[in-house]
């Protein structure tokens, strides 16, 4: 009985069956950040409705952020997300106060195809590295590949670079954060604050 359970597990443990380790959720070297489910690993900061539906953080309503637990410094994150074309958004990098996220204390990386300063719109690091011509993401899929290494940004969307080595050496550490934000004001001078984001995906590599 004993050396017929032992032939048995021994095929399953060489096909890497018997207990799958955390090597197998971090392929390449990246650690996700979300994990399809809920908000594990995240503050919820602001009036920003966030939900996780269909595996993605969503959000349609409201000024906040989904801001990371942990602190980071040198990385490569990877993003999947959806924009309607008039929807403020970005990521944020290296926030330096969790509860409180500006483009005064971290660095923007925008997500805004309406944003009435272009150049600082989609794909752009705001108030730092400038974009011409500014791509757009409304109305599909988008992927953001953004490093972070000492002084130095990059930036890639789609796959086009939109940051090219930028520097800048103001905060060398600090959160992630996901916005939902305010929009364009209108007539009346109220800011519209609908428009939906989703992120389906988002992962971190350290270096």
């Amino acid at each position: 009985m004993h050396r017929r359970t032992l032939a048995l597990a021994l095929p399953l443990a060489a096909f890497g069956l018997a207990r799958p380790g955390p090597a197998l959720a971090q392929a390449g070297g990246f650690t996700p950040l979300f994990n399809g489910r809920d908000f594990e690993g995240w503050e919820r900061i602001g009036e920003a409705n966030w939900r996780v539906e269909d595996g993605a953080l969503v959000a349609d309503r409201g000024n906040g952020f989904l801001v990371s637990v942990r602190d980071y410094a040198d990385f490569e994150l990877r993003a999947e997300f959806w924009v309607d074309a008039a929807t403020n958004s970005g990521i944020y990098i290296r926030a330096t106060n969790p509860k409180e996220i500006t483009a005064a204390n971290a660095y923007e990386v925008n997500v805004w195809d309406e944003r009435p300063e272009q150049k600082y719109g989609t794909g752009a690091i705001v108030d730092l590295a400038a974009v011409d011509p500014m791509p757009r993401a409304g109305g599909r899929w988008n992927t953001f590949e953004i490093t972070a290494r000492g002084d130095a940004f990059t930036v890639v969307l789609n796959g086009q670079k939109t940051v090219d080595g930028a520097r800048d050496g103001k905060f060398r550490n600090g959160r992630i954060a996901l916005q939902h934000g305010l929009g364009i004001r209108d007539a009346a001078g109220v800011p519209n604050d609908r428009g939906v984001v989703r992120f389906r995906k988002v992962e971190i590599r350290s270096s």
